[in-house]
């Protein structure tokens, strides 16, 4: 068995959401933490991965928004600390280098499942002998199908939040030394 940990150095765990649908407001979690476990050195089909982040750990620039954003209006983070998912699938997707990932999405304590495309983008050992993996992931998943149902009008009319939130991984994994 392989078992990888994430480098949060070189990873990035972002989602995009329209505000006012117009425009995207990118976001990231700061905090986080994943393992890959596989079966073959050169495969990972069937890998197995755990990812958690700090829901408090929310950064898209503006201090006020992240606030809303921790507080019980979304992500209540004080009593949800915590968003986990588990996979239940790491599936080969026409080549060696594009896999689907599947799995299940806990966010406020309500798990639904999610589908990720998983591009590979290789392995390389770095300065200090550590073997290195990289994936670009990506996703959609409906906010409201997890508890974060917040939103508000504008006078006009309009919706201030869209309820479809793009998902946007790259992560660098390293291998643990045996």
């Amino acid at each position: 068995m392989n078992i990888w940990k994430i480098d949060p150095m070189h990873s990035e765990v972002q989602f995009k959401i329209k505000h006012l649908m117009i425009s995207n407001v990118t976001g990231s979690f700061k905090d986080f933490d994943a393992t890959l476990e596989s079966e073959s050195d050169g495969d990972f089909k069937n890998a197995k991965v755990n990812f958690s982040a700090k829901a408090g750990s929310i950064d898209t620039g503006n201090t006020d928004r992240d606030g809303h954003l921790r507080s019980n209006d979304f992500f209540n983070a004080e009593e949800y600390p915590e968003l986990k998912f588990e996979s239940t699938e790491f599936q080969a997707n026409g080549s060696a280098d594009s896999y689907i990932l599947k799995g299940n999405l806990t966010v406020r304590d309500v798990t639904r499942p999610v589908e990720l495309k998983a591009e590979f983008g290789g392995k390389m050992t770095d300065f200090y002998g550590n073997e290195k993996a990289g994936f670009d992931l990506e996703g959609k998943m409906n906010r409201k199908d997890f508890g974060l149902t917040w939103n508000g009008v504008t006078e006009a009319g309009g919706v201030v939040v869209s309820d479809e939130v793009k998902l946007l991984l790259n992560i660098q994994m390293t291998k643990e030394k045996e």
